[in-house]
């Protein structure tokens, strides 16, 4: 009985010490977790609100950053473009993006990063995890900006808006890609001819017609093509839909490109100017076409006597004559 009596009840200990968190022990005599309860409760104290949208953070330094988007205060500037950040941190990557130091790489596979915030976004890809589920149709994405954008393809919701013609879009990345045109910054370019291009995506199929080399074939026809858009463009042929409708004589088309270039054989619009002789072309195609007049640039060359054209209609023509010379 006497070593009942010493003996307390667990449960009452534990209740007990609760009161002094800083004292309470477990069997072995080691202090555990009761600093978990206290930290929450100071965390809990100092919880900080924003007064113009009610988030909450833990820690004031937070607040100060969080308050940047409503005031639109960005105090760290970059000295070589003078482009401005909120935080100390993107403005660090920004500068790694100018050196082109690729330093951040990935260990699952050979690509490299400028930043280290890059390569987290790319790591996402190699987990396979895809915990953002689209409630409108189930699709799955790993990050959760990827699925807020493509819920807009749902929702229609666009906010993101051009100051310079009022165009709206449905993603921060679409309005700075779209803003370029309005800038004329091009600023990937082509390492073996100069050109440059306002998207990456062009750039590389730019590459892959200077190699030569033509990856993307056509599972329906016999077709291959050096890019990737190529392919793309190819395969509304054989699917044969045509959802764009000219609103002047009713005409269907594949692609919205030539249902714009088709109206402006309705409207008279003739937007593309040649700066050596001043005519005005319909479109940019057409355009690039009669420049070869001026620069005497003959791309298509005849694979029997080397002869070359501008146009390769020309070019079709002038080998069926070798057909017809030479019937096999």
């Amino acid at each position: 009985m006497e070593f009942e009596e010493e003996s307390q009840d667990p449960v009452e200990v534990n209740e007990d010490k609760q009161q002094k968190p800083h004292h309470l022990t477990n069997e072995d005599g080691n202090t555990v977790a009761s600093k978990t309860k206290s930290f929450t409760q100071e965390r809990a104290r100092k919880t900080y609100t924003c007064t113009q949208c009610g988030k909450s953070v833990t820690y004031k330094q937070n607040l100060n950053m969080h308050m940047r988007i409503h005031t639109g205060e960005k105090p760290f500037s970059c000295s070589q473009c003078g482009k401005s950040f909120t935080r100390k941190s993107s403005l660090d990557d920004h500068l790694r993006r100018h050196s082109g130091v690729r330093s951040f790489s990935c260990d699952q596979c050979e690509k490299t990063f400028v930043a280290a915030s890059d390569l987290r976004r790319h790591l996402t890809v190699h987990s396979g995890v895809k915990p953002h589920i689209c409630s409108f149709c189930g699709k799955s994405f790993s990050r959760l900006e990827c699925l807020k954008g493509h819920e807009r393809i749902h929702t229609g919701v666009r906010p993101y808006m051009c100051f310079d013609c009022e165009k709206t879009f449905s993603s921060s990345s679409e309005l700075k890609q779209h803003q370029r045109i309005h800038t004329g910054e091009k600023p990937f370019s082509c390492s073996q001819c100069g050109k440059s291009f306002t998207r990456k995506s062009t750039l590389d199929d730019h590459l892959h017609r200077h190699s030569g080399v033509r990856s993307f074939s056509c599972d329906q026809c016999e077709k291959i093509f050096a890019a990737a858009s190529d392919l793309r463009r190819h395969l509304t042929v054989h699917s044969g839909v045509k959802p764009h409708v000219c609103s002047f004589c009713g005409k269907n088309f594949s692609r919205l490109e030539h249902l714009k270039e088709h109206e402006r054989i309705h409207t008279g619009v003739r937007p593309y100017m040649c700066f050596d002789c001043g005519k005005t072309i319909s479109s940019s195609k057409v355009l690039k076409r009669h420049q070869r007049i001026h620069t005497g640039e003959k791309p298509y060359k005849c694979s029997h006597c080397g002869k070359r054209f501008t146009r390769s209609t020309n070019l079709l023509t002038h080998e069926n004559k070798h057909c017809l010379k030479f019937p096999k």
